[in-house]
């Protein structure tokens, strides 16, 4: 933000900067002060917040909202899917993105001939191979401001505060950081996408969520650098279209879901799950090793790529039966790219399928084969409760189970499991659920 405030005053514009610790740092307290200077019109860019538009909307002001860099599609865009939609599935949506922009399209089909080539990158990361390094930006007077700001004012926050510079704070910065993941990352972006190394932070990863969202980079640009170098440098197609789709496709739609859905996924607890999260999640002490070792990377960096923020995290969190409103606290806590309208449908709806399924169909749960299926993490008594909590929840809630035909299976696999079994992994699971305190 004291970047952007630069900016604008070097282009010449008038700029007030509100400190986060400032009485008017509360939308509500700077309307009052709007209204009481005698402004009659806020003009600002779609920020995609509901309770900031909700607050805007009920003052006296005049209220117009400008159409944003930050998202490819426009409100109005977005009404040709959702507004005549009961239920929302992202592969429907990612098709039409692709159809009406002519994005990765060759006569009229998709490049490749497939619209994803999700099957193709769940590669797990060779034992010996080394992840490419990451070149960090060096301090700038922006980040030396921050720090200072944070161990004044938020002394208490989790986390740790590293003397380097993490992230790009500056336009030129972020030009940088895009141009690097595309020359060292981009080739084995796609087959590497749903690994997990436990002493790794971002592997292949492009890390650019935390520049997207606060509009050091647009997603239109960003998608035109990437296809145009992908071009120019043979980059395989299931590393392209795997990360067109993480932007126009995932980025995009959550975003929609939010705008129509958000205020309903907010309000629901489908499994009616109400457990407190314990402390040990902020401090990496849960004694489950993928939480506490995935969860000491985000102390240090504010950061987890999208599988380790579904199949760690809100897994587990979901068969640990938390209540979502828990969760999306935490995840709005923990990461440097939340926002709102990000964690609403992310938590509420995709992972937890708290929302009953209007984003998805099913929840995004599994047992602990799936975790060393795509990881390093050893075998450990991590396995058993984690098996215990899965069964436990296939257990709690059979009749959704034997309902849904893409389920069924984990259902009838329980019900063939040894006495003996399911009733060691209840009693494990109902140990576990109750330590956490």
């Amino acid at each position: 933000m004291k970047f952007y405030e630069t900016e604008l005053k070097k282009a010449g514009f008038e700029v007030e900067y509100i400190e986060s610790s400032a009485k008017f740092s509360d939308i509500r307290n700077l309307i009052q002060k709007l209204e009481k200077e005698n402004f009659t019109t806020i003009k600002t860019t779609d920020v995609c917040d509901n309770w900031l538009e909700k607050r805007l909307k009920e003052t006296k002001l005049k209220l117009k909202i400008l159409d944003s860099p930050l998202f490819i599609n426009t409100k109005d865009d977005l009404k040709d899917y959702f507004e005549v939609k009961k239920a929302y599935h992202q592969t429907d949506f990612y098709k039409q993105q692709r159809i009406t922009r002519n994005i990765l399209m060759k006569a009229g089909k998709p490049l490749g001939g497939k619209w994803t080539y999700d099957t193709e990158n769940r590669k797990k990361y060779p034992k010996n191979k080394k992840a490419p390094a990451i070149h960090f930006p060096k301090n700038n007077e922006f980040y030396e401001e921050a720090k200072d700001y944070t161990e004044k004012h938020f002394t208490n926050n989790y986390g740790t505060l590293t003397d380097e510079q993490l992230y790009p704070t500056t336009f030129k910065e972020a030009k940088q950081w895009l141009e690097q993941f595309l020359e060292n990352r981009f080739l084995e972006f796609g087959v590497y996408e749903d690994s997990i190394v436990e002493k790794e932070h971002f592997l292949h990863h492009s890390v650019l969520s935390p520049l997207m969202n606060v509009g050091l980079l647009t997603p239109e640009n960003v998608l035109e650098k990437a296809i145009s170098f992908a071009k120019e440098n043979d980059i395989p197609v299931n590393s392209l279209e795997g990360f067109v789709r993480q932007i126009l496709g995932w980025r995009e739609f959550v975003r929609g879901v939010y705008v129509y859905q958000g205020t309903y996924q907010r309000n629901k607890n489908y499994w009616k799950h109400d457990k407190k999260l314990p402390e040990s999640f902020y401090t990496a002490k849960t004694g489950i090793r993928p939480i506490d070792s995935s969860l000491q990377k985000i102390l240090k960096t504010g950061y987890a790529y999208h599988i380790e923020r579904l199949m760690i995290f809100a897994n587990f969190m979901n068969l640990a039966q938390f209540n979502p409103d828990e969760v999306y606290q935490w995840f709005m806590e923990m990461f440097i790219d939340s926002y709102d309208w990000v964690m609403v449908p992310n938590v509420f709806g995709m992972s937890s399928f708290s929302d009953g399924g209007k984003m998805s169909t099913k929840p995004y749960i599994s047992g602990s084969n799936y975790i060393k299926k795509m990881s390093d993490f050893p075998d450990g008594d991590w396995n058993e409760k984690w098996d215990a909590l899965f069964w436990n929840f296939i257990n709690d809630n059979k009749d959704f189970f034997a309902k849904n035909p893409r389920l069924g299976m984990m259902l009838r696999t329980l019900e063939k499991m040894p006495e003996e079994k399911r009733k060691q992994h209840f009693k494990t699971a109902k140990e576990f659920i109750g330590s956490l305190s």
